[in-house]
This record gives structure tokens, C-alpha cells and sequence, in this order.
């Protein structure tokens, strides 16, 4: 199983930017599609954006030409550039893997506030 742990959360006021971080433990993590996924109060959690093993990407509408997700096999991790941020943008952001059958289960995520 592959760990991951998400970081780069914080405090941010509406229109700033953060960067996300989520480092995978195992090696062979160019094998594997990333996602992303954000829970807010009281919702369900979210798919937000996805990136393949080779690289293809996809957003949900809501944050299209907003927020970037990019992975660097290198360094096992993947991230996910954050700007324009809103309020509505406020949850816990997760890290996991695009394939389901290879899934962790979830971790303890990275908290997003967006407030003035």
C-alpha cells in the first residue's frame, strides 16, 4: 500500500493562491493516476482534480483555469497550485489514488480556509 501524506494547507485570504503537496511513500508511483479530493463542512467529499500516470489531467468545472494539478515522479508527488482561491474553496483537501482498486483509505487530508 502506498502512504501518502497531504501538506501546504493554511489561511489564505479570497484571491490568494497555496500549493498543495501530497508524498507517496512507494517508489513505483509513476505507475499510478493521483487525485484530489476536498470535503467541506457538511458535504460530501469532492473530486477536484485528477492527473494520470502519464500525465493527463482533468478538473471539476468549479475550479477549471484555477487550480493546476502536476506530479513529479522524481520526488513521488504530486501537488495541486491553488489561486484565485474563494470561500467556497474552504475544506479538507485529500490526496489518493486515481486507480479504485489501489485506493487508500483516507488520511487525515490538509485543511484550506479561504477568509479575510
Amino acid at each position: 500500500q502506498v502512504q501518502l501524506v497531504e501538506s501546504g494547507g493554511g489561511l489564505v485570504q479570497p484571491g490568494g493562491s497555496l500549493r498543495l503537496s501530497c508524498a507517496a511513500s512507494k517508489t513505483i508511483f509513476s505507475n499510478y493516476g493521483m487525485v484530489w479530493y476536498r470535503q467541506a463542512p457538511g458535504k460530501q467529499r469532492q473530486l477536484v482534480a485528477s492527473i494520470t500516470s502519464d500525465g493527463r489531467t482533468g478538473y471539476v468545472d468549479s475550479v477549471k483555469g484555477r487550480f493546476t494539478i502536476s506530479r513529479d515522479n522524481a520526488k513521488n508527488t504530486v501537488y495541486l497550485q491553488m489561486n484565485s482561491l474563494n470561500s467556497e474553496d474552504t475544506a479538507v483537501y485529500y490526496c489518493n489514488i486515481l486507480e479504485i482498486e489501489y485506493r487508500n483509505p483516507w488520511g487525515q487530508g490538509t485543511q484550506v480556509t479561504v477568509s479575510s
